[in-house]
This record gives C-alpha cells, sequence and structure tokens, in this order.
C-alpha cells in the first residue's frame, strides 16, 4: 500500500500564494491616485468591453487586477451587497469599509480552501467623503488581507516601478487633469525605457466628489482624455 504524499501546511499555503502572484503579475497596472475632488482610476485596458474599472454604489468604485472571469464574480457580488444594505437600512450604510471587509472574508476563505484554487486578483474599493480628508482607498490582495491606501495606490505587473514613478512626482491637491497625465505617465515607467500608452488602450474613470447627482462615479473617454494627454508636458 502506498503511502499518501504530505505537503506540510505552511509549503502548501505558500504554493497557493506563489501560484495567485504569478498570474496577478501577468496583467497590466492599475493606478488609484487621490486628487484634489475625488480618485481618480487608470488602467491599461484596450478592451472597451471587459472593464477593469466599475462603480460599485453612490461614493464607492471598484478595479481589479488578474483573471476577469474572477474579478467580475466579485465585482458583481459587491454590487449585489451594496444595494441589499441600502435598500434594507440606508443608502449612508453602504460604506467603503463594509464592502472592503466582505471582499476580505471571501477571498481569505477561497485562499485557505484546499478545495479550490486561490483567486487570481487584487482589488480596490474605494469611497469618497464630503472632502479629501475622508477620501477611502482599500487594496485587498488575494488572500484577503486588507491594505488601507494614502494619495496613490499600484497593484498588478511590475508594481513596484510604478509605484516608485508615483512616489517621486506626486504631490498633494492635484486637479483631475494633473492626476490622470501622472497616473499615465507612471504606467508609461513599468519598464526598462518608458513609453507611452495610446489614448485607446487606457481605461480612466473617477469618483468625483463635484458631481451634483448622488452617484460620483464617471468613465473619462478618449475624446474627453486625448486633449488632457496632449498637454503632457
Amino acid at each position: 500500500m502506498s503511502m499518501p504524499f504530505y505537503v506540510s501546511p505552511e509549503q502548501l499555503m505558500k504554493d497557493r500564494a506563489d501560484f495567485a502572484r504569478k498570474g496577478i503579475a501577468r496583467g497590466r497596472s492599475v493606478v488609484a491616485v487621490q486628487y484634489a475632488d475625488g480618485v481618480v482610476f487608470v488602467s491599461e485596458n484596450p478592451s472597451q468591453a471587459l472593464h477593469k474599472i466599475s462603480e460599485l454604489y453612490d461614493r464607492l468604485a471598484f478595479a481589479a487586477v488578474g483573471r476577469y472571469n474572477e474579478f467580475e464574480n466579485l465585482r458583481i457580488a459587491g454590487v449585489r451587497l451594496a444595494d441589499m444594505r441600502g435598500y434594507a437600512y440606508d443608502r449612508r450604510d453602504v460604506t467603503g469599509r463594509g464592502l472592503a471587509n466582505a471582499y476580505a472574508q471571501t477571498l481569505g476563505t477561497i485562499f485557505s480552501s484546499g478545495g479550490e484554487k486561490p483567486y487570481e486578483v487584487e482589488i480596490f474599493v474605494a469611497e469618497i467623503g464630503e472632502s479629501a480628508a475622508e477620501d477611502q482607498i482599500y487594496r485587498l490582495t488575494f488572500d484577503g488581507q486588507v491594505y488601507e491606501e494614502h494619495r496613490f495606490a499600484v497593484m498588478g505587473g511590475t508594481h513596484d516601478k510604478v509605484d516608485a514613478y508615483l512616489s517621486e512626482h506626486y504631490r498633494e491637491g492635484l486637479d483631475l487633469p494633473a492626476a490622470i497625465r501622472l497616473a499615465v505617465d507612471a504606467l508609461g515607467h513599468d519598464d526598462e525605457a518608458p513609453r507611452s500608452i495610446p489614448v485607446t488602450d487606457l481605461e480612466v474613470a473617477v469618483l468625483d466628489r463635484t458631481r451634483s447627482q448622488p452617484r460620483k462615479f464617471k468613465r473619462v473617454l478618449p475624446p474627453a482624455l486625448e486633449p488632457l494627454l496632449r498637454d503632457r508636458t
């Protein structure tokens, strides 16, 4: 009778983590940048139908990298949870922190389970408040860990190089055009040599607190994006 193959719990978790990290690193980075009137999200994404950045609720947005089918399932679950809480209680009870905690529980359970592979995703959950000091960005990793980010955040791809560029060039109180240009320039510094990303390959969206309607999420489409990037120095 053959002996069953044994893998220590530590090695099993390490192998699952390495598997998830490799899958996430294969995608292009997503950048979130806080500016004077909200949070802007920028990603290199040539698809016009498969979005990495989406609305969750009135003041909340979702962004992700990794396997599309996995983070799309998470997005849909988040929208349903937000709608249910807003309908059953009050729209003010739907918060970024609450949704981030729900996502953390889901991702942590999947990662710890031996019955299925870990999700190859990282996600942002962002919420804007009445002022810049109240804005929140949460980054969630494949194993359910939650990080509260400030000023800017990067996930996916060669995020260390993009993060280094943002650390050097970010300044407080940016307006929206400057924040978009900074994010696009940072994404172009993800390799040894800087590169220019075509406008048609960019996905850009904002949570803008100056919008008069309750829903603060808005996409910045190529016709509006092109003149902003043309003015780069």
